[in-house]
Parts: structure tokens; C-alpha cells; sequence
């Protein structure tokens, strides 16, 4: 049964309470995507394109000459989603997140009009990379507008995907085969055509990669002001790049919280303490600590309020 217009809007409003309820430092824009393809990462981001039509196919999302229904209820979802916070948030001055998906990661997972992935196309791609771009601005513009106590906001870039379209791994829409790698200049360039737009914007770009030894070192080249990882996914060249990163002062978003299994605040903050022993660093004030990727969703409005709160006091004690 497909959940209503009422339930959804509900469910929202319970997300964004947990989150002003146990993130009062650092509050951002929840993603709760079982609502809907159009409340998903993908769909998100199609709900930003600037210029550019998609629909729902039964594959997944595809670039069409208009914009079909499913893309004007994604659409509509999101300016519902910024109506809650930004009633919620009313008389709240300081920092706020939000968080797009990244040009690489869309393209692995929107199709071209002919049905294979935009990645399969360098100008699709490029076409795409650069509404996105326009798109994150008039975000970033309509947020600034609603939360009129913005001190400082950050743009979380999400780029789960980033490896595998590095390492030529996206799979083709038959399934039987593989996209061809991009290249690392390429795929550095395009990822900083959105992360200049963001900077343009007034605002500070972080980009998020769970995957496993995300290459903190080409996201920080293409303009990243800060990284998001999880640290269960660091190799010893992850963690000596995430190092780097901390030292130099970039903002870090560490998911030290794992979304299954136990997480309380003493098992968080010692996996932290020990990382940073190791590495012979210390914690700075641009670090933060998160769940892991997933917690939208694998858990329920209890265990991420709890995650969540492990996090906060777990940094308390850093």
C-alpha cells in the first residue's frame, strides 16, 4: 500500500524533531526515503535539475523532453520537506546542512532518454553535471531564504559511487557488462563544477563517499572544503589521507556510529580514540561524528535517536 500525502508528512516531521531534538550544533535537512523513489538520493537530486525532464521508468530514473509525473512529485516533495523545516526551525540561528547527490553518482544511476546510464555519454554527462550544478545554487538560495538565522551552511555532496565509476565498475543497463572508467582528471573536474557552484553560492561543500577507501585525496582536489567517511571503510592509505585532512583543518564528518548493531556512546568514542592514537593526531573543532551510511534506511525513529545521541556525546567526550 503506498503510503499518503498525511503519513508522509508525518513521518517527516518525526525525522526533523529527532534531529533538532539531538543535533542542536549541527541540525540538517533529514532524507527519509522509504517515503518514495522522489524522497530517495536519486530522486532528490532529479528534483534539482535545472533545464533538464526526467520520469520514473520501472529500471529507475531516466532524462526525458518533460518533466513526467514523478518528477513534479519529487519536486513537490521537497519544497513540502522545506516547508516543515522551515516552520521547525523557526527563531533557530546558527550552522545547517543539507545534502545533494554528486554528479558521478547521478549519472551511474539516471538513464539516457535510449535507456542506457548518462554515464555512457561524456556530453550527457557533462549536460547533467552542469544542471545539477544550477540546480544545488537555487537550492542553496530557496534554503537561505527559509532559514533566516543561518549562520553557516553546509552542502553535503553524496558520491557513493564515485569508486566505482573511477574503476570502470557501474554496471550496464543490461547487466553484463561494465561502463568504461573515467578517468581521474575528468571525473575531478566535474565533480568541481558543483562544488565551485556551492562555494559561488556562499556556502561550504563537503563530499560524502561510504565506499570503501574513498579517495579523500581526489575529493579534496576538486575543491572539497571537508570530507564524509565512514571509518569502518578506511584502509591505512584511507586513514593516512583522513589524516591529512584533519590536520590541515577541513571540516570532517566521521561515521564512527555503526547503523546495526550496538553503538553506544563509550563503544563510539573509544573506536575514535583509538583511531586518532594511532595515527599520533589529535581531534580538532571541524571534526564530527555520525552514523555510518544507512541509517535512513535500516532504522526506526528509536534507534536513530539513539545512534544519534551516542554520536553527539561520544564527540562531548573528545
Amino acid at each position: 500500500m503506498l503510503a499518503s500525502e498525511d503519513d508522509n508528512a508525518r513521518d517527516y516531521a518525526e525525522a526533523v524533531r529527532v534531529v533538532l531534538g539531538e543535533l542542536p550544533d549541527l541540525p540538517h535537512l533529514p532524507e527519509v526515503p522509504g517515503r518514495g523513489a522522489g524522497a530517495g538520493m536519486t530522486g532528490r537530486g532529479v528534483a534539482l535539475l535545472a533545464g533538464l525532464a526526467a520520469d520514473l521508468q520501472p529500471a529507475g530514473w531516466r532524462l526525458t523532453d518533460a518533466p513526467g509525473v514523478d518528477h513534479r512529485r519529487a519536486r513537490s516533495l521537497l519544497a513540502r520537506d522545506l516547508d516543515v523545516i522551515e516552520e521547525m526551525t523557526d527563531g533557530y540561528v546558527g550552522p545547517f546542512k543539507v545534502q545533494v547527490i554528486g554528479p558521478w553518482t547521478l549519472a551511474a544511476t539516471v538513464e539516457l532518454p535510449r535507456g542506457d546510464k548518462v554515464l555512457a555519454d561524456h556530453g550527457a554527462r557533462r549536460d547533467l553535471a552542469q544542471s545539477l550544478a544550477e540546480g544545488v545554487i537555487t537550492h542553496i538560495e530557496d534554503v537561505r531564504r527559509r532559514l533566516g538565522g543561518l549562520t553557516e551552511l553546509i552542502v553535503q555532496v553524496d558520491e557513493p559511487a564515485i569508486n566505482a565509476v573511477l574503476d570502470g565498475k557501474v554496471p550496464t543497463a543490461s547487466g553484463f557488462g561494465r561502463h568504461r572508467s573515467v578517468d581521474r582528471p575528468e571525473l575531478s573536474d566535474t565533480l568541481g563544477w558543483v562544488l565551485s557552484a556551492i562555494r559561488d553560492a556562499g556556502a561550504e561543500p563537503v563530499v560524502h563517499c561510504c565506499a570503501d577507501d574513498a579517495p579523500i585525496s581526489l575529493l579534496r582536489g576538486a575543491g572539497a572544503a571537508g570530507v564524509a567517511v565512514d571509518l569502518g571503510t578506511l584502509t591505512a592509505a584511507g586513514l593516512d589521507e583522513f589524516a591529512e585532512a584533519v590536520e590541515a583543518g577541513d571540516r570532517v564528518l566521521l561515521g564512527a556510529a555503526p547503523t546495526t548493531g550496538a553503538a553506544t556512546t563509550k563503544q563510539v568514542a573509544e573506536s575514535v580514540a583509538r583511531t586518532f592514537d594511532i595515527l599520533g593526531i589529535e581531534p580538532t573543532s571541524r571534526l564530527a561524528l555520525t552514523p555510518a551510511c544507512g541509517l535512513a534506511g535500516s532504522a526506526d525513529v528509536p534507534d536513530a535517536r539513539q545512534r544519534l545521541v551516542a554520536c553527539r556525546e561520544a564527540a562531548a567526550t573528545l
